[in-house]
């Protein structure tokens, strides 16, 4: 047994302390081996990572990059939470979302996991009339209500508070929020609704319902249209402002116009992220309140990204759920809603429920993600990405102050600019599989056999886009199943592999991964005149590119090839058309072979 010494002295208190310039130089030795001849700092950026909003990921972080002070959990500036205890007395608020009138689908939730529900009402979810009836059997003094009801805010909180009374309830037992958000909607939908109306509400809350919201400051609709993190955090600020300007002007102070508010933010894949967004968010809603003069504990709600889903291949979507439910919870979200894996497919199936409410259970109950408060405190590259993304959000906010606020920035079209702008950078990334998606641009099952859902509700349209990671490959797929449909097979490219092996099974696999993310079936099997296909690539090494590349390429177009690709870096082969290389546009790759081959 070994007995470790009691004199407080560490265990690697004898060995020599590493310094970074020594770590640097270990780098710059792997980097020339890889024939890179860098040194220093230009060796540690080799390895940095580019994020969004200008923002870089180091490859190290050691103590000298500390971020400022994030204070205690449950103290201003409310970095490592709201509360001093976290979420350690029974986990986050696990909050399914519902957009069909399905009372039996409700209650289901509610025995088996869900804490609170989330309700679309309106044109693009339950009837308000079907309010009292979807909320049948629910006990109201105990799961909290949220509402999404767009322009119908006004008559659906009306119904939810008859509900309420009519049964009962004790105004001080009812939780939830009403979910006014006019700004929100103007964001999705282009049109806009009276703020008295809301302010209304908002009165009435303070006033006799202490444990109900009405206003949802929601950024998932720039989230949704394209923005980065900063930009998201920025637009939720500068709703939020609009809001306390609105409800102080009415007459509420500024603590009540705070304690309105409840802000809803994406939680995505990319979990350090998430991580720093969700706690960059309070911090800078932290500030807004301490100028204000009032308390600054900003009440979240995470939700799992629709920009990484995809029909195609739902089932990897359960996959990136459970990584953005981590970040959410990680990163102290209040509440976390995990969508459904066939939530782009239409309305899901109870077997996609019950997957998403386990998803939060599991991480509660059996990962005990919750009994640690703030997990990435201390962290210091956590705590860096977490001020540093504060800084880019408050500049972002403050744009749009400058443009006259949240309103006019957005009618004016500056919002909007700016999210098409950042999606524009990232659909060229997405395009070259820079950012891969499982399942879509990486590692596509042409035979998957569809998943189909009932449609669900048209979501509200005529603001900012909603786009996916996935749409441009999706629209490619598309043309390949029509013509299968027309058809009966897809369209093909001959991968002809050269050499053995070791040389071409590295190529191959790339080619065909390739191909098949635009649709286009590989035939890797017998010889190119019986494959059926008129395009052809070639995949080796570049060894045997050097001796068989020229030779081959004639043979395939005497053979009737029409289009010869090459899977490697560009060369000076005679007979080859086209180079496909890791990095390549695939998007314009695949495009322009659809194009030839006449698939519509």
């Amino acid at each position: 047994m070994t007995v470790l010494p009691d004199d407080g002295l560490s265990l690697a208190a004898e060995f020599p302390e590493a310094t970074h310039e020594q770590w640097q130089r270990l780098v710059e030795g792997v980097l020339r081996k890889s024939g890179k001849e860098v040194s220093g700092a230009a060796a540690e950026n080799a390895l940095s990572t580019l994020l969004e909003d200008g923002l870089t990921t180091r490859p190290l972080y050691t103590a000298r990059d500390a971020a400022p002070d994030p204070g205690l959990p449950g103290f201003a500036p409310f970095v490592r939470g709201g509360r001093p205890e976290g979420n350690t007395t029974g986990g986050w608020d696990v909050r399914q979302r519902h957009a069909a009138a399905d009372g039996s689908a409700v209650l289901t939730d509610l025995e088996n996991g869900v804490t609170s529900l989330w309700l679309a009402v309106g044109d693009s979810g339950i009837p308000v009339s079907s309010l009292a009836t979807v909320l049948d059997g629910v006990h109201l003094d105990l799961a909290p209500v949220v509402l999404e009801a767009g322009a119908e805010v006004e008559p659906a909180a009306r119904e939810l508070l008859r509900v309420v009374e009519e049964r009962g309830v004790a105004p001080e037992a009812v939780r939830g929020n009403l979910g006014a958000d006019p700004l929100g909607h103007e964001a999705r939908t282009g049109q806009s609704y009276h703020i008295e109306q809301v302010i209304g509400l908002a009165r009435q809350c303070a006033d006799a319902y202490p444990g109900l919201r009405a206003l949802t400051v929601d950024a998932l609709p720039y989230h949704e249209a394209g923005g980065s993190a900063a930009q998201e955090l920025g637009c939720s600020l500068a709703t939020g402002v609009a809001y306390l300007r609105e409800l102080t002007g009415a007459g509420l102070s500024v603590a009540q116009a705070c304690a309105q508010l409840e802000f809803r933010y994406a939680a995505t894949a990319d979990q350090f992220l998430t991580v720093a967004k969700l706690r960059a968010a309070r911090r800078l809603w932290a500030r807004v309140a301490e100028v204000c003069g009032a308390p600054g504990q900003q009440v979240q709600h995470a939700v799992t990204s629709t920009v990484m889903m995809t029909p195609r291949d739902p089932w990897v979507n359960m996959l990136r759920a459970t990584v953005a439910t981590l970040a959410a919870g990680v990163g102290g979200a209040d509440a976390v809603t995990v969508l459904p894996f066939d939530h782009a497919l239409g309305l899901p199936d109870a077997f996609a429920r019950r997957i998403a409410r386990n998803t939060s259970t599991i991480l509660i109950e059996e990962s005990h993600l919750s009994r640690v408060i703030d997990p990435a405190g201390g962290s210091w590259y956590v705590e860096r990405l977490t001020d540093e993304l504060a800084h880019a959000g408050w500049e972002f906010f403050q744009s749009i102050e400058k443009a006259g606020g949240h309103a006019a920035a957005l009618r004016s079209g500056m919002v909007g600019e700016r999210l098409a702008e950042t999606w524009s950078v990232r659909s060229a990334k997405l395009a070259k599989r820079r950012e891969p998606v499982t399942g879509v641009s990486e590692f596509p099952h042409l035979a998957e056999k569809p998943v189909v859902r009932e449609p669900a509700p048209e979501p509200p349209s005529g603001g900012l886009p909603r786009v996916r990671r996935d749409e441009a490959f999706e629209a490619l797929r598309a043309r390949s199943d029509a013509h299968l449909a027309a058809t009966g097979s897809r369209p093909r490219v001959y991968l002809a592999a050269l050499g053995p092996a070791a040389a071409h099974t590295a190529r191959l696999t790339f080619a065909a991964n390739l191909f098949q993310a635009g649709g286009i079936e590989p035939v890797t099997e017998g010889s190119f005149a019986d494959s059926g296909a008129r395009e052809v690539c070639l995949c080796s090494s570049d060894a045997l590119y050097e001796e068989r590349a020229d030779s081959v390429a004639a043979e395939l177009r005497a053979a009737g090839a029409e289009h010869v690709f090459l899977a490697g870096r560009p060369g000076q082969y005679s007979g080859v058309d086209a180079y496909v290389f890791a990095g390549c546009d695939a998007i314009a790759v695949l495009t322009a072979t659809l194009d030839r081959m006449g698939v519509s």
